[in-house]
């Protein structure tokens, strides 16, 4: 994932600078300095990490944790793991078992691919369910791998690739009806890569595609979702009630979608896609860089925008999105979930330090539907600290049983965390990875006895068990 400097972004968006008005956090008073590079609120969470003297995951006492899955491990279908694990979620199985889909977010000329060196493992058997071939010579290797896991004996069952020859599959969502929405981060063009990598593509990326979270071994139809946009695709979440699909980007001036099928539960038969903007703000700049624009637990009504040109050979639907239809601009949205009535999204370059912000909106009780316009949906800034020691790059997000936030932060430093941010907005630490990669995943069992993440970098998908708070 790639960013781009504030004074570039600023040139680009023709800001002028203001004097910066810090926003308050509420309750800061209560954190104090910890060794560790983190704040901890007093009370609140899990309490003091346990150091790991295995050095790899720091825990809170009372927890532990498993590596359920390795890249170049053998998988179930003669395939092997793929590296760079990225977003995931877990799905009840058959017999009281969990169904994990996972997203791996790699290119054609990645070493770590499902079908092993010198992709020596694709027979032809599998060459008519890859989305992209390659023209032969670079066939994608992104896509899914699924996981199927015992959470009373703590064991993997099996393993399998599910979709198969897509582009840097980053992260995705759940949906109601027992399916993985995933995500591809890229708007590769047919021909050869123009970012430097040496592979070459014989169709387009940029879509999301949808895979069953099932149990049996075997690869998806892969089939684009095209009227859901091309773009530089991050995550979805649905909204049970209603159908709608919300769609973030990862740009620096990325916009936030919402999809509305014709048929809820059936996203192939196409839909409306649009796009937020802020009533009576239009185009409004959500970064917070040089001005405060909006305050943390601030509220804004928000409209919906249609957008025109979904396939959007220039990649500039975004553009197109905030200069002519009005949409508001976010600064790289990245993982987003559904909770109560409410979904929450992460901005990984939000606020005044560009160390991130966490969103939440509040679907209209009409949403997408005749009366929306007079009771609109709120949009509001949930937290934005502006500290490293509470947040720094937020990314893959979900919604714990218990109702508080887990978040992954997305850098490569000596020590990387997993936080948990409480309905009120105060950070703590889950934990500390000493793996200098970013952690990526973070999702529930259906029981909530498990937290599944991955260490992307290391190509390893943890699974953490103990004494986790109850809904």
């Amino acid at each position: 994932m790639s960013g781009m400097t504030r004074r570039a972004m600023l040139s680009r968006w023709g800001m002028v600078s203001a004097s910066a008005v810090t926003a308050g956090f509420t309750g800061l008073q209560l954190f104090h300095r910890s060794p560790r590079l983190t704040t901890d609120p007093v009370g609140v969470g899990y309490g003091d990490l346990v150091d790991d003297p295995r050095r790899m995951i720091d825990l809170p006492r009372g927890f532990s944790y498993s590596i359920v899955s390795t890249v170049g491990d053998n998988m179930d279908d003669g395939l092997v793991v793929p590296g760079a694990p990225d977003g995931m979620a877990a799905f009840a199985g058959p017999d009281g078992l969990t169904v994990i889909v996972r997203n791996h977010e790699l290119n054609p000329d990645h070493s770590q691919g499902p079908f092993g060196r010198g992709n020596r493992r694709l027979g032809p058997d599998k060459k008519g369910r890859l989305y992209d071939w390659g023209e032969g010579q670079t066939p994608g290797l992104g896509g899914t791998t699924t996981l199927v896991y015992d959470t009373g004996r703590q064991q993997l069952v099996r393993q399998f690739l599910s979709l198969a020859g897509t582009h840097r599959n980053c992260a995705g969502g759940p949906t109601p009806w027992g399916s993985w929405v995933s995500c591809e981060e890229t708007v590769q063009r047919v021909g050869r890569s123009d970012r430097g990598e040496d592979f070459v593509a014989s169709v387009d990326h940029g879509y999301v595609f949808e895979v069953p979270a099932t149990a049996k071994i075997g690869l998806v139809e892969p089939e684009p979702i095209r009227e859901m946009g091309r773009f530089n695709h991050e995550a979805i979440a649905v909204d049970p009630r209603s159908g709608v699909v919300y769609l973030t980007e990862d740009r620096d001036d990325g916009l936030l979608y919402r999809f509305i099928p014709r048929t809820p539960a059936k996203l192939h038969e196409g839909g409306r896609l649009q796009a937020l903007a802020i009533l009576g703000e239009p185009s409004s700049e959500t970064c917070n860089w040089e001005r405060q624009w909006i305050s943390v637990r601030e509220r804004r009504p928000v409209e919906w925008v249609d957008m025109d040109l979904i396939d959007s050979p220039d990649d500039d639907l975004r553009a197109r999105g905030f200069i002519e239809k009005g949409a508001a601009r976010f600064a790289r949205g990245e993982g987003i979930w559904y909770g109560d009535r409410e979904l929450f999204f992460a901005c990984t370059s939000g606020g005044q330090e560009q160390l991130g912000q966490i969103w939440r909106y509040v679907p209209s009780k009409f949403e997408g539907q005749p009366g929306e316009s007079e009771n609109p949906g709120q949009l509001e800034l949930f937290i934005e600290p502006d500290d490293p020691r509470l947040l720094k790059n937020a990314d893959n997000l979900t919604v714990s049983p218990w109702g508080d936030l887990v978040v992954c932060e997305d850098r490569k430093e000596h020590v990387v965390r997993l936080l948990g941010v409480t309905p009120g907005g105060t950070p703590y630490t889950l934990a500390h990875s000493h793996l200098r990669t970013e952690l990526a995943g973070a999702t529930f069992s259906p029981d909530g006895s498990t937290l599944f993440f991955n260490a992307q970098g290391r190509g390893l998908t943890f699974a953490v068990t103990g004494p986790w708070k109850s809904a």
